[in-house]
């Protein structure tokens, strides 16, 4: 959704957005008057991609410089994304043939380094991850927002839909149960997005083969397991997305509706055109802008229209593989696939190899089927889908013929031959059809790739530090990894303090707080408190009541005061012994003032409170624990 005037429907007047919605009909009757008068390029195809990425600061954390950069550097080729820690790079259109991959590598890496050196300038590194490691859930506070008029009103309007908070919920080897006030969680997702151009008479074949392999190509190039710190699927950003910024709301009846990110409910059957208008039917329009151009009008006049009305909705529609139209430099209308499912990185020849598997294998299974969907189910490609971004290159498939099979298998045995005889039937330079996919084949060999080497070093780490930094080093690895231009297959488990220095000195407490807590309620016997402290060794519990808010603390001396009393009460309540009011911090204090807290006020576990609940503890165990693992590492030095 490139247009920058939008506006909400709901704040718009009635006559202007009639006037929209005129316009949208309008555009989908040019759309079907152009195809059919053969109005579409189809003489040549093309391929191209846009690369979002990460901006992150010298401590490896989210670093919101986007718009201080775009103000020094405006290059034509980069523009903004949702959040001001993230910036999006535009690649050039190449001829599907000959040195078309290694030259959309060259530019691409050419454009990275351009803007890595103005990054440089304001404190900043770029980092192509699908979901960064180190992203934090206050990270995607709404200041946190680029300024721009369309991603205010696209934000204000899905909230205003859902009418309640976010919640998150996916179950991997964590679970992730979170809430948050705002859809900007969309933000944590970074994507290489990939464009194939089809011909108009192919489209519903092409599009159909781009459903049918979305399975198999996103099982192999997985590579975002984490999110705030835990280990969801092995693509988390398919439920991210989804979630983030579903506007559905749960009833007592069992009415269907579907998320705006969707695969899509069945095979395309006819053309581009059933997409549009079934989007347009499914959802509702949510935002508007002014329209200058009738493009009937524009028809009349043999000149292509830009068809923005249909495009601005499209653009608040999220398919994984998203009809595109656009304009050729020749005045040609042109028609798209786009891939939506590859996560940005883990390096720029990774996603080069991500793409020139995708391209081959559309290319090779055109050629091989004539109608994919005679030979496996869309049920089965969906089903493939999803667990290719739960289980990644782990995942087993229902292929064509209804056998089962493996991704691994899939992949030596069918897929990348197919893909290796796509691109040399686009004439691809066989020593880039041999680069590129001679990485795909490595990664099925050896098991690995992104989001297997990121659970594998995180689930060590996690024995052996806290969780901050743990995902810290991580993403210090794959910074360090992504300026060697090594392939994600050939990366080794890294030791902690191998690629920076840890400095825990700026930490705040929610990163730095422990979230798994024993607590009691007020009417809790002071016989079971003591119970839980003797089970789990604890001398200090929080007293809370059923909507998680803090009513008050009780200590072992507390308790044992009262058991030792030869007055003693049978059946007495931790109500009745526990301390009222105590000292609390909230989650953005740094660990530095809780230090000088602790200190002034003599004492050794703190509540931490947001809005009166109570979301976790720090205490001076957490400081020693901390403490022992930098003297340690000091030693072995």
């Amino acid at each position: 959704m490139g247009e920058e005037r939008v506006r909400l429907a709901s704040s718009s007047s009635k006559s202007d957005m009639q006037h929209f919605v005129r316009q949208l009909l309008q555009d989908v009757q040019a759309f079907e008057t152009m195809l059919e008068g053969n109005w579409f390029e189809d003489d040549v195809l093309r391929i191209g991609a846009e690369q979002e990425m990460c901006l992150i600061d010298k401590h490896y954390k989210p670093a919101c410089t986007a718009m201080q950069i775009l103000e020094e550097f405006h290059p034509e080729w980069l523009t903004t994304e949702l959040a001001q820690f993230n910036l999006e790079i535009n690649l050039s259109p190449q001829r599907f043939e000959g040195d078309a991959l290694f030259n959309m590598e060259s530019e691409l890496r050419q454009r990275l380094g351009e803007l890595a050196k103005v990054a440089a300038r304001h404190d900043s590194r770029l980092l192509l991850t699908g979901i960064l490691p180190s992203l934090r859930k206050f990270d995607l506070h709404m200041s946190k927002l680029t300024p721009k008029e369309r991603y205010a009103a696209l934000m204000h309007a899905l909230r205003k839909m859902r009418g309640s908070d976010y919640e998150l919920h996916i179950v991997g080897i964590d679970e992730l149960i979170v809430r948050h006030d705002s859809p900007l969680l969309e933000a944590s997702n970074t994507s290489f997005q990939v464009h194939l151009q089809v011909r108009p008479q192919d489209f519903v074949k092409m599009y159909n083969i781009a459903q049918a392999v979305t399975g198999p190509v996103l099982a192999m190039a997985a590579n975002s397991p984490l999110l705030f710190g835990k280990r969801l699927w092995h693509e988390s950003r398919i439920a991210l997305f989804q979630q983030s910024i579903d506007n559905r709301k749960s009833r007592d009846h069992l009415r269907d509706q579907s998320p705006r990110v969707t695969f899509g409910h069945d095979w395309l059957h006819k053309s581009a055109l059933e997409i549009y208008k079934e989007d347009i039917t499914r959802f509702r329009i949510i935002l508007g802008t002014d329209i200058e151009e009738d493009s009937l009008e524009r028809l009349a006049q043999k000149v292509a229209p830009k068809l923005k009305a249909l495009q601005v909705h499209n653009g608040t529609v999220y398919r994984w593989n998203r009809p595109c139209y656009g304009i050729s430099g020749n005045g040609k209308p042109h028609l798209r696939i786009e891939n939506r499912v590859f996560g940005a990185g883990p390096t720029v020849i990774d996603e080069m190899a991500n793409s020139a598997f995708w391209l081959g294998l559309m290319e090779g299974m055109s050629l091989a089927h004539n109608d994919i969907t005679k030979l496996m189910s869309f049920d089965d490609a969906r089903d493939n889908f999803i667990k290719a971004a739960k289980m990644g290159i782990d995942s087993e498939f229902t292929w064509t013929g209804d056998k089962k099979v493996n991704a691994r298998t899939l992949m030596l045995e069918e897929l990348l031959p197919m893909a290796r005889a796509g691109l040399a039937h686009r004439n691809i330079e066989p020593e880039h059809i041999d680069r590129y996919l001679g990485i795909m084949e490595e990664r099925v060999r050896r098991h690995s790739n992104g989001a297997r080497w990121i659970l594998r070093t995180f689930s060590k780490f996690k024995k052996e530090t806290s969780v901050d930094e743990s995902l810290t080093t991580i993403t210090a690895a794959i910074y360090e990894h992504q300026t060697q231009s090594r392939p994600v297959h050939e990366w080794e488990i890294p030791e902690l303090g191998q690629f920076h220095q840890y400095d825990p000195s700026k930490l705040l407490v929610e990163e730095f707080m422990s979230t798994d807590l024993v607590t009691v309620h007020q009417d809790d016997i002071v016989e079971y408190a003591y119970s839980l402290m003797d089970w789990n060794d604890l001398n200090y519990l929080p007293v809370e009541d059923e909507e998680g808010h803090l009513q008050g603390v009780v200590t072992a001396k507390s308790i044992m005061r009262y058991l030792s009393s030869p007055q003693k009460e049978e059946g007495k309540t931790v109500g009745a012994i526990m301390q009222l009011h105590p000292r609390t911090v909230a989650p953005q204090n740094t660990i530095t003032e809780v230090m000088k807290i602790m200190r002034k006020e003599g004492v050794k576990i703190l509540p931490v409170l947001k809005n009166k609940e109570l979301i976790g503890l720090i205490s001076e165990e957490n400081f020693v624990d901390m403490s022992r693992r930098l003297i340690d590492r000091l030693s072995k030095e």
